[in-house]
């Protein structure tokens, strides 16, 4: 049982979960007492119209059903013993002999039907010649057989009342037959029907006499009641008690002509009103003038604050027009007394949190130092101060480490901001050393905000300044300040100075939001101090890592330009490496990110530049090679778990030989240069491009070769200076072009020109810049031989070559030059192989002799025994050349030699080979 009761209500929790379905009215829901009552009458009407229907229906059926029993069996039984019936039952053919007597006997009778059947119950005749024929089922039930019987059955006709008499044979014994006559109920009803216009015109009269009364009570009650039913009322009369006594709010309904109609008990309290007071005019109840002026004009306001004796009043009024009646309105009265400086507190809370909100979003909107503690001051002021300073550490402002809690002295004034004239006394960059007693100093002890109210009063704060700026500060009117120490990690950054002169003097309230607001601006401080620190190395090692000055070369004219991106450096590098031959190489690159790992990674990229541009490779070989390195760095860094990796690099290496005026370029990754023709026209130089650096495509590089005309330009850039937010794709190379478009300009006004056209204010990239302006050796400065493959023919060529450096004007490095050409002449016979060609170039700076044969078999520096007849020729060649060294061709090699025109001249009495020779001692061996 209880856990039928248990699942009993479980089910109608479920059922009382869902919602209410919508219950299905045949009656109009009626609200009103009037309609009620004439419903209630309309029922009874009907109630009793349809009990003497019933009646009268009764009535007349159980008479006519009496008399059709009567009626039922007289024909019945005249039909058995008519003349004719037995005799006809007992022939071959009953039906034919009685179908028609039946009918008649029906037809003259009045009743529905006159059938007679065989013992066995087949019918002989019906009015329905189709039954004729047909079984009568449950004839006899509860009836004899051997009887006349009269019932009320279910025929075939209907519900009938049947009488049913036997036909004997002339014996009286054996029965041959039946003959039933019946009536059907439906020729009852028909006297009924015939009544039932009379009872309901009696009905329907005495119901419009109803709905009249109700009609008129129905006025009259609406009348009385405005409308309302009788629930609207009880819950009217709820509300009454409810809103008007029982709630903390008083409550007046005024008429329009000033008369007070009703009061609740808090109105009386509040307004302190007489008994008697309604049904008055508010001017006679002693209110102040201003509240009555309020409650007589009838107008609509919301929380106007009345006094009323010792209290504060929050009034809402609005007027009530009762359906076209006489005007009024209706006034609510609220105690606002205690909950004003609750409100006022609310308020100021309310305000310091959305400060503090403020300040969260305005304070470090930039990793700079001293922009943060300006945005600090700029905060403060006006809302919490009328001025504010803040003083930081020396160190903070360099981005270096502070060296912990100390005494706040050595402070630099970074930030004021405040009323007019604030500026004159707290001047920005002023030297900070308060004296030791001055609050300044204590909260940086205490590590707690101290509070002066009273400066001018204040011994302490007085002595720690200078009495002339004590006496300006008075004078601007500034007489309260809180001083809070700016600490981050444990570690005093400054402090930062509240003051106020016009508002109300500071409170110890106003120290606990002062210490929240320092303690939010100093994280975003020492943030920023640290991102300065981080910036500064960085950018210190990007410097050191970047060519201080390039070099003087006379194959073309140089100049540069590097800005790191605002958010840091990066990982942008540009070089110019001489090369034998004076030729020079061109390169920049771009390392993928920014800060210390993108410094450091260019630093390694740029030097393995220049060990394999010392090697003398082509552009192509140049980068596979470096391709190479940046893969194994990658793969070194993902096998330590290292995330250091090198994400991306590009770079772009060129060739220049300003003998034949050709350039060799290949990229990989980066923007194609761009060359400016001596008439300013502008081309993109189209060099087949090649993944970035270190993707381990495994592709060839590819090296385009072309003629520059002497005097043109070629500006090698990273991408940082062509694309940017502001700009589309398109229109950074087309700025580009428009800056580079003028003919006649140095390699320094170009890179003027470009910064000056494409850079914005803060670039969100690095930017690098490489403009090399091309020179060619003039043809008299080139002069070159071919040599036979014959021993006898070097001195010729001595002779020529000293011929040669006379015409130049070099004779004091004829001796020299000799030694060195026979030596790799001779060299070159024996060992290298046709064809054989001497070259020597006279450069603004040095003069270089190359010997090129087609054998790649390339010499090298060893040291000869005292017995050896051989092997010491490249060790003069080394004591009288400033630089040698092998090239190779795509065919053969190139040994070169650089002596400088303007160092000392070598000693031509052989006594420095002789010297070299000796250093080598064989004893060792």
């Amino acid at each position: 049982m209880a856990s039928l009761c248990g699942r009993g209500s479980d089910q109608n929790r479920e059922a009382g979960d869902r919602p209410p379905k919508p219950r299905s009215h045949l009656l109009p829901r009626v609200r009103s007492v009037a309609g009620q009552v004439f419903l209630l009458q309309l029922v009874i009407m009907v109630l009793f119209a349809t009990a003497a229907g019933v009646a009268l229906v009764v009535q007349e059926r159980n008479a006519g059903t009496q008399e059709a029993r009567q009626l039922t069996f007289g024909v019945s039984q005249a039909f058995a013993n008519a003349p004719g019936t037995l005799a006809a039952m007992k022939s071959d053919d009953p039906t034919a002999l009685m179908q028609a007597r039946a009918e008649k006997a029906r037809a003259d009778s009045g009743v529905d039907y006159v059938v007679a059947f065989d013992p066995n119950g087949f019918r002989w005749t019906h009015p329905d010649p189709g039954l004729i024929g047909k079984h009568i089922f449950a004839q006899r039930m509860g009836a004899a057989a051997d009887r006349p019987f009269t019932q009320t059955f279910e025929g075939s006709l209907g519900l009938s009342v049947d009488s049913t008499v036997p036909v004997r044979d002339t014996d009286g014994t054996a029965i041959v037959g039946f003959v039933s006559a019946g009536v059907t109920v439906d020729s009852v009803n028909e006297v009924v029907r015939g009544q039932l216009p009379n009872l309901l015109g009696f009905a329907g009269g005495a119901l419009g006499v109803a709905a009249g009364g109700t009609a008129l009570v129905s006025w009259r009650l609406r009348r009385q009641t405005r409308g309302l039913d009788p629930s609207e009322m009880t819950r009217m009369y709820e509300h009454h008690d409810a809103v008007l006594h029982a709630v903390r709010e008083g409550v007046l309904i005024i008429a329009g002509d000033g008369r007070l109609l009703l009061a609740n008990d808090e109105a009386r309290r509040l307004l302190e009103l007489p008994p008697d007071a309604e049904q008055r005019r508010v001017t006679e109840l002693g209110l102040e003038s201003g509240t009555v002026g309020l409650l007589e004009s009838g107008r609509t306001v919301t929380d106007e604050v009345h006094r009323v004796g010792d209290r504060l009043l929050a009034v809402n009024m609005r007027p009530v027009d009762p359906g076209g009646g006489p005007a009024g309105s209706v006034a609510t009265l609220r105690d606002t007394t205690e909950l004003r400086s609750l409100a006022g507190r609310a308020e100021v809370a309310r305000e310091r949190l959305w400060l503090l909100y403020e300040a969260g979003v305005r304070i470090g909107t930039t990793l700079d130092v001293t922009r943060t503690a300006q945005e600090l001051a700029e905060v403060a002021v006006p809302r919490f101060a009328d001025a504010a300073t803040v003083d930081l550490l020396h160190p903070v402002l360099r981005g270096e480490e502070t060296p912990g809690p100390g005494s706040g002295s050595g402070m630099r004034r970074t930030a004021v901001h405040g009323v007019e004239g604030v500026t004159s006394l707290w001047p920005v960059g002023e030297l900070v050393a308060p004296a030791p007693v001055a609050p300044v100093v204590m909260a940086a002890e205490r590590g707690r905000a101290v509070l002066e109210p009273d400066p001018a009063v204040s011994g302490g704060w007085s002595a720690a300044q200078d009495p002339e700026h004590v006496g300006r500060l008075l004078a601007h009117g500034f007489h309260s300040v809180i001083t809070v120490p700016l600490q981050a990690r444990g570690v005093l950054l400054g402090r930062a100075s509240f003051w106020r002169s016009q508002n109300a003097p500071f409170e110890e309230d106003d120290l606990v939001f002062a210490e929240e607001l320092a303690a939010r601006a100093a994280v975003t401080i020492d943030n920023a101090r640290r991102y300065t620190r981080e910036h500064t190395l960085a950018e210190s090692l990007q410097r050191s890592l970047l060519p201080r000055s390039l070099p003087d070369h006379s194959a073309v004219e140089t100049a540069h330009r590097y800005l790191p991106a605002r958010d840091g450096v990066g990982g942008d590098w540009f070089d110019v490496i001489p090369l034998p031959g004076a030729r020079v190489a061109l390169v920049v690159g771009d390392v993928v990110g920014h800060g210390l790992h993108a410094a450091a990674t260019m630093g390694q990229l740029r030097a393995a530049v220049h060990t394999f541009s010392a090697l003398d490779l082509s552009p192509d070989e140049l980068l596979g090679h470096l391709d190479e390195l940046v893969t194994r760095i990658d793969s070194e860094a993902n096998a330590g778990g290292d995330d250091n990796g090198v994400t991306g690099a590009t770079c772009l290496y060129g060739i220049y030989d300003p003998v034949s005026g050709k350039c060799s370029l290949a990229r990989s990754g980066h923007p194609e240069p761009a060359l400016v023709h001596p008439d300013g026209t502008v081309e993109y130089l189209r060099i087949p491009g090649s993944p970035p650096l270190g993707l381990g495509s495994g592709l060839p590089f590819e090296t385009a070769e072309l003629t520059l005309p002497e005097g043109s330009r070629l500006v090698l850039y990273t991408d940082g200076l062509i694309e940017d937010r502001a700009r589309s794709t398109d229109d950074g190379p087309e700025a580009l072009r428009g800056a580079l478009a003028h003919p006649g300009r140095t390699a320094e006004e170009t890179c003027r020109d470009v910064f000056e056209a494409l850079l914005p204010a803060r670039p969100s990239d690095d930017v690098a810049l490489l403009v090399a302006r091309t020179h060619l050796l003039d043809p008299s400065q080139v002069v070159d031989w071919d040599v036979p493959g014959d021993p006898a023919a070097v001195a010729g060529v001595r002779a020529a070559v000293a011929r040669r450096l006379e015409s130049w004007g070099l004779e004091e490095l004829a001796f020299a030059t000799e030694l060195m050409i026979s030596e790799l002449v001779t060299n070159a016979i024996r060992y290298g192989t046709d064809p054989i060609r001497l070259r020597l170039l006279h450069d603004r700076e040095s003069l270089i002799c190359e010997v090129a044969d087609g054998s790649s078999t390339s010499p090298h520096l060893r040291r000869a025994t005292t017995t050896d007849e051989g092997g010491r020729g490249l060790f003069l060649v080394a004591q009288f050349a400033q630089r040698w060294g092998t090239r190779y061709m795509a065919r053969g090699k190139v040994i070169w030699t650089e002596q400088s025109l303007h160092g000392p001249v070598s000693d031509a009495d052989g006594a420095a080979a002789d010297s070299l020779l000796d250093q080598w001692d064989d004893s060792g061996w």
